[in-house]
């Protein structure tokens, strides 16, 4: 367990940042950026608002920070595509690993990414969202380039629209069944595309 010191005004408290991000993460993906207010957030946390700002600078700094967090863990890149892997196996467990994630918790449905970015209606915290979720695109892109440079775009398109369409779906209700069906049926056009 990590301890950062916060220091201010007064005798300097122990803060374990990664703690506070996973509470954060938890509070952010069940109620979204615009349902977990300040004291609701700080009263998760433990601490007192000159505390939180002290540590994190401001909500939507600290958002910024558990979306980086969330991305990590949920898009897991260099596990997934990994140089000489066949495109398609790694596109199948990346959408078969977000089908089981965004139906795992009835609580924290779809991509906490995906649905920030969809429907924020603070303009920062949706580019924040989009930004996110731009890098696992780019990470799917340059994959592709590697073995189906002329599919590339498509397929990362089909992807990213499938994984969204999921996360939706997710919030939706739709259980890991479902959304798994939703990602074969896709990774078979996706095969389709690239000759396999």
């Amino acid at each position: 367990m990590t301890a950062n010191l916060i220091s201010g005004r007064g005798r300097p408290r122990g803060f374990d940042t990664e703690q506070a991000l996973a509470t954060g993460e938890a509070l952010f993906h069940e109620k979204g950026y615009e349902g977990v207010g300040l004291a609701a957030l700080t009263s998760a946390l433990g601490i007192k608002p000159p505390s939180f700002y002290a540590a994190f600078g401001s909500k939507a700094a600290f958002f910024e920070r558990v979306l980086q967090r969330y991305s990590a863990a949920a898009t897991p890149i260099a596990d997934l595509f990994v140089p000489g892997r066949p495109a398609i196996d790694a596109l199948a467990q990346l959408l078969l690993n977000s089908a089981q994630g965004y139906a795992a918790d009835p609580e924290r449905r779809g991509c906490l990414v995906l649905e920030a970015a969809r429907s924020s209606t603070d303009s920062d915290i949706c580019q924040l969202a989009r930004t996110a979720a731009q890098r696992p695109r780019a990470a799917i892109h340059a994959f592709m380039m590697q073995s189906h440079p002329d599919a590339a775009d498509s397929v990362t398109d089909m992807v990213v629209a499938t994984m969204s369409g999921m996360s939706a779906a997710a919030r939706e209700g739709w259980d890991e069944k479902r959304l798994a069906s939703v990602a074969r049926i896709a990774l078979m056009g996706i095969a389709a595309e690239l000759g396999d």
